[in-house]
């Protein structure tokens, strides 16, 4: 019996994904620099992840955390219409989305990887069991 993927992909989107790789800015250049091979603490990421029907600039799996760069398209009122509807439905998902400038993660890379790690730990930290015992 096949297992039933939980993300099922077109290979349409999964090619898109693959070519943006290639194409990618400046900024998320440096940013994938800084989070490839477990950079980031030890925490693994994926870059231009289709999750049916996007394609997310950053993922970092074991967090279900999404991190995007936004450049110029982002800062029109139908930029910020289309990200508003794309992040609520992968908060539908469970994903958290952390959406970052270009300007601001090239004008302190340093205080954006920082936020990114601090995202991870509050998504990827289970509670402590309490240490309350009945006599």
């Amino acid at each position: 019996m096949e297992r039933e993927k939980r993300n099922p992909v077109s290979e349409r989107l999964r090619d898109f994904a693959k070519d943006q790789r290639s194409l990618s800015t400046c900024a998320e250049a440096l940013f994938w620099s800084q989070l490839r091979a477990g950079r980031l603490s030890g925490h693994k990421f994926k870059r231009q992840v289709p999750i049916t029907p996007y394609i997310v600039d950053f993922l970092c799996p074991s967090a279900r955390l999404i991190v995007e760069l936004d450049g110029e398209p982002h800062e029109t009122a139908e930029g910020r219409k289309r990200d508003a509807a794309r992040d609520a439905w992968l908060r539908s998902q469970s994903f958290e989305i952390m959406r970052l400038t270009n300007e601001a993660f090239l004008g302190n890379p340093q205080l954006a990887l920082d936020a990114v790690l601090a995202a991870i730990e509050r998504r990827t930290i289970s509670p402590q069991p309490t240490t309350d015992r009945i006599a």
